[in-house]
């Protein structure tokens, strides 16, 4: 929904803080019910810890270590359906456990793996396999050593768009959407009248909402939301965990990803990235700082670099790095010493009665486990919504995902056929970002001039129109960094030629002046 015609939204059930992958799971799962819903987000759809994550969908296999039992269990079982519902933007990956370097004996390993095969009721995904890596091509790249290896499955995600489809189903299916808007303060209307909340745009307007429930879904900001009602009970802490993950040229061939265990036993993931870079993180670093922008630290890169020397020949060097990124955890409070341990399971904390507005406030979580938090929030809301409808998010498909036996491959030969005369390297970026919508985007092109302008990369002026009617993009960084993931790609200059284009697209959708 677009934001300007938003202002129906004054009184609604559900007030979502936060456009992260929790709120915006909240607020599908809520409008699907039979809520009015409205969510406000201070700056773009997942521009914080959302987009900041390693791009996984899995059980968590060091979570085990910590006897995260439950946790790794929901998550196991999440991972398939997910990929079930949004097969073009998750999909398999396989992971090279490597036993040289191990801080673990390899039977401690290996029954945790047996473990993580039997605790999710797996299906589709292979089973663990043990392999000698001076006898599988699984092994190219590595220093030798040790040759024994364990090879798992899990599922890559696209983190950005998972959370951009969450909202666009959101959006479709009646709720209002609003990025760069900001909750300013929230009170309670006393008994029976709900939340009155004052929101706030980036050009200064200013909103009261009335809402029956309000959801804290603000991540790192959870603490800052409750700052802003005056009776919020504060008796759960949030602890600011930051990781960061560094981009270099493509280390090694082959599609499968490593999990490198280090001395200290922290492991860290090397993960094929867009076709021409290894993806390596992530860091555990206690962040005390304001919960805004992150950036990565010196110690935190010569950590991932020295991972790298000690497993993989080719050297590698700060100078090597093409991209950095940072992001902030906001993980449940459980007083653990060690940032690696600290619980990434969720706590969900409702504080409100028959007598006092609910507010549901969101500790924790992971990006795998967020449709069933979603769900665990609508059941903690229940009582106040007695007419809402059933949980119902478990096989609905995302935007784009409603491929025939959620197979990317039959959808993208099909796309291939329509679009015959289409570069296939950019009808596969597009399916891989949009899925069944990609039709919709192409429409009557026939061939890639159709499309407009070329900002680079295959990024053409109708994606960017697209990406802003549909997706809620408004800037450069947006398209290229969490919408089209085409940042490492495009030549320099690209991000402003995109957003002078927005400017320019701004300046021509808008009405002309009166006549004098």
């Amino acid at each position: 929904m677009a934001q300007e015609t938003a202002s129906a939204f004054d009184e609604v059930d559900l007030l979502v803080v936060g456009g992260g992958i929790n709120g915006v799971g909240i607020a599908r799962d809520a409008v699907g019910r039979g809520l009015s819903v409205l969510l406000v987000e201070k700056d773009d759809l997942a521009s914080h810890t959302s987009s900041a994550s390693t791009k996984l969908i899995h059980g968590g296999l060091r979570y085990l270590e910590y006897y995260e039992f439950r946790l790794v269990r929901e998550a196991l079982i999440e991972r398939e359906r997910l990929w079930r519902m949004a097969p073009h933007i998750i999909w398999p990956l396989e992971f090279v456990l490597p036993q040289s370097n191990s801080p673990r004996p390899a039977w401690l390993v290996r029954l945790g793996l047996l473990l993580y095969d039997h605790l999710g009721g797996r299906e589709r995904l292979p089973a663990t396999r043990t392999v000698a890596l001076d006898r599988d091509t699984v092994g190219n790249g590595l220093k030798p050593g040790n040759p024994k290896a364990f090879v798992y499955s899990d599922c890559w995600v696209e983190d950005s768009r998972l959370v951009v489809l969450n909202a666009r189903d959101a959006a479709d299916r009646g709720a209002a959407v609003l990025t760069h808007t900001r909750l300013v303060s929230a009170r309670r209307g006393g008994e029976g009248a709900g939340w009155i909340a004052t929101i706030e745009n980036d050009e200064g307007g200013r909103r009261d909402i009335h809402a029956r429930a309000l959801v804290n879904a603000a991540g790192p900001w959870v603490a800052d939301v409750l700052g802003t009602v005056p009776d919020a009970r504060r008796d759960r802490g949030v602890r600011l965990i930051k990781g960061s993950h560094i981009v270099v040229p493509r280390l090694y061939d082959g599609g499968h990803a490593f999990l490198l265990q280090n001395p200290d036993k922290r492991v860290v993931f090397a993960i094929p990235y867009q076709e021409n870079f290894t993806l390596i993180g992530t860091t555990d670093e206690a962040w005390q700082g304001a919960p805004g922008r992150s950036t990565i630290d010196q110690g935190e890169i010569d950590y991932l670099l020295e991972t790298v020397d000690r497993y993989f020949e080719r050297p590698v060097v700060q100078d090597d790095i093409v991209w950095t990124y940072s992001g902030i955890r906001p993980l449940y409070d459980d007083h653990a010493a060690d940032a690696s341990a600290v619980t990434r399971d969720y706590v969900l904390d409702l504080d409100g009665d028959d007598d006092r507005a609910p507010m549901l406030s969101v500790f924790g979580g992971k990006i795998t486990t967020y449709r069933k938090l979603a769900e665990h929030a609508l059941q903690e809301l229940a009582r106040f919504f007695p007419a809402a409808g059933g949980a119902w998010t478990e096989d609905a498909t995302l935007p784009g995902g409603d491929m025939p036996d959620a197979d990317f491959g039959r959808y993208l030969a099909t796309l291939t056929t329509r679009y015959p005369a289409m570069p296939a390297v950019m009808l596969r970026r597009l399916a891989r970002a949009y899925g069944t919508r990609t039709d919709a985007l192409l429409g009557d092109a026939k061939v890639e001039d159709d499309l407009g302008e070329d900002f680079g990369a295959g990024l053409h002026a109708r994606e960017i129109d697209y990406l802003v009617a549909n997706e809620w993009a408004t800037t450069a960084e947006d398209i290229l960094f969490r919408r089209s993931k085409l940042g490492l790609h495009v030549p320099p200059g690209t991000a402003e030629r995109i957003d002078a284009y927005l400017v320019d697209r701004r300046i021509l959708a808008a009405p002309l002046p009166p006549a004098s």
